[in-house]
């Protein structure tokens, strides 16, 4: 059932739905993750003006449109509102599109077309409308990207080169011309990478901001910190623990490159993630850990565009007519060195493939969307926290430990730890990078000490961080849940129970974190 938000004006949409003024004034600026996260495909075939021109146009046109008075429901209203203070922050304040080419990548990312959310006909040309606006896409990252620091733009330049990949000059003009497009705005990051400012600091306050307003939230950068610390030795205990449970005569490193190595061939991938597919949904269902996991969930290799995913959620948008989910798992090409397939192969191990299913399938992102189609409202059902989104997906995998998920197999709790490490290390790696107490290398040794990655994977772990500056999003996210799960603890008492507390969670769609205690308040969807 859609809902009118409140008396505003307001305009059509696709399917022949109505829009709030305010709402539509956000999604005009975030076109990409409206397109593809939300399913807004009166999006497709356009792209974002990320001009300084055409953002300055935005936050105006955004400004003029909250004019129009407060949306009817409360936790929406806040919902919105920050909403819309953090694209000031990010455009306004931050300038982010003159530092970070990332969202000038998203905004020229043909990927979402190879989704089969419409015939393959009107896909093909929504992606040919989309490539003829190319040069004008590349004009505007050009005129804006003037603050790039070289290390971002060198993390960032294989993926500004994949882009078109799948591109071919002599298929006619308009792709001609978007290669042509993409030589500029290749040639330009290059450069940045070699000749550009080497201190990849955004500084702590301006982290602070960036995190705080997409969240609703103050951010005291020192107290997560200290956070991470804490939830670092926790996730440490855990991981000796279970080794030991395991094989109590080997320690921790000892024993873990041969768990590693313990992987299905590159043809028995997408199998074994089918079967672990399946497991997962039915322990989801037995347990009610998720108030709705129906629809199709199909697993296979991601699209050629998306080959750099080893494993990834494409769901059924809740803007869209339903349609099959895609859990992408992807097995390395056969012409690839011998190393570097057993490399990404170990990603696949039956030590970390199960929590890996668990955070991308059920509990996780999956039936995160099958619940955000049944939200109540638009404002719920479009507008994403990611660190809501990846914090619920990263705490139901401890949550399935918890609830005894594969609880005679030491390895799955090995699996999630290490999962768990890697994420709690990339927060305390992004406050250390951008504050200036840790340089690249030593972020990458913290990586290597601290969640037992190759020197390689820890290297692009630590380059990572300087362009997506909130990536701790998923430790963050689950520590803010784990705060409200006891919190309704102890004011629901013997009525508390998971699935109460996670039907009332998700019916608030994916909310900024600092609007999670409305789940005790707003009216659950269970009993």
């Amino acid at each position: 059932m859609w809902v009118v938000l409140s008396s505003l004006p307001m305009r059509t949409w696709g399917y022949g739905h109505l829009m709030d003024e305010r709402l539509r004034a956000v999604c005009d600026l975030m076109m990409p993750q409206a397109r593809e996260m939300s399913g807004l495909h009166e999006y497709d075939g356009r792209v974002q003006d990320l001009s300084p021109a055409g953002v300055r146009a935005g936050l105006a046109a955004m400004d003029r449109a909250r004019g129009g008075g407060a949306l009817g429901d409360p936790h929406d209203e806040a919902h919105l509102t920050i909403f819309e203070q953090s694209l000031r922050v990010q455009y306004g304040e931050l300038e982010l599109h003159r530092r970070d080419p990332y969202p000038h990548l998203s905004n020229l990312e043909l990927a979402c077309y190879d989704r089969e959310y419409a015939p393959r006909k009107a896909r093909a040309r929504a992606r040919h409308d989309h490539l003829a606006r190319w040069p004008d896409a590349v004009a505007a990252a050009l005129s804006s990207l003037d603050q790039v620091k070289a290390p971002v733009a060198e993390a960032l330049l294989g993926s500004v080169m994949g882009l078109a990949a799948d591109l071919d000059p002599d298929a006619g003009e308009v792709e001609r011309a978007a290669v042509r497009a993409h030589e500029r705005l290749v040639a330009h990051i290059q450069d940045i990478a070699q000749h550009g400012d080497p201190d990849p600091r955004l500084g702590g306050p301006a982290l602070a901001a960036l995190m705080g307003a997409q969240e609703g939230l103050r951010v005291d950068l020192t107290e997560l910190a200290g956070q991470a610390d804490r939830e670092r030795a926790r996730l440490t205990e855990l991981l000796t623990d279970s080794c030991h449970a395991l094989d109590p005569r080997r320690d921790v490193d000892a024993l873990l490159p041969e768990l590693l190595a313990d992987h299905p061939a590159a043809d028995g991938v997408i199998p074994e993630a089918a079967r672990l597919t399946d497991e997962a949904i039915e322990f989801t269902r037995e347990r009610g850990l998720a108030p709705y996991v129906d629809g199709e969930c199909l697993v296979g290799p991601a699209p050629a565009s998306r080959r750099w995913a080893m494993a990834m959620m494409t769901w059924s948008a809740p803007a869209e007519p339903d349609a099959p989910s895609w859990y992408h798992v992807t097995p390395p090409d056969a012409d690839w060195p011998a190393d570097e397939r057993e490399e990404w192969l170990t990603v696949f191990s039956r030590t970390s493939l199960p929590s890996i299913t668990l955070h991308e399938v059920a509990p996780g992102h999956f039936a995160h969307g099958r619940a955000l189609r049944r939200a109540p409202s638009e404002v719920r059902r479009l507008l994403h926290s990611l660190s809501f989104t990846e914090g619920w997906a990263h705490y139901v995998e401890e949550v399935c430990l918890e609830e005894g998920f594969r609880a005679r197999d030491p390895r799955f709790a090995i699996g999630v730890a290490l999962e768990a490490l890697v994420r709690v290390t990339r927060l305390t790696c992004a406050i250390g990078l951008h504050t200036g107490a840790l340089s690249l290398d030593e972020a990458a040794g913290y990586f290597v000490r601290d969640a037992h990655l190759s020197p390689a994977a820890a290297a692009a772990e630590a380059r990572r961080g300087t362009f997506d500056a909130a990536y701790g999003r998923y430790t963050w996210g689950k520590l803010e849940i784990l705060r409200v799960r006891a919190r309704a603890r102890r004011e629901w008492g013997a009525s508390f129970s998971l699935p109460r507390f996670h039907g009332a969670l998700l019916h608030l769609g994916s909310p900024p974190l600092g609007l999670l205690d409305g789940a005790l308040r707003q009216a659950s969807p269970l009993p």
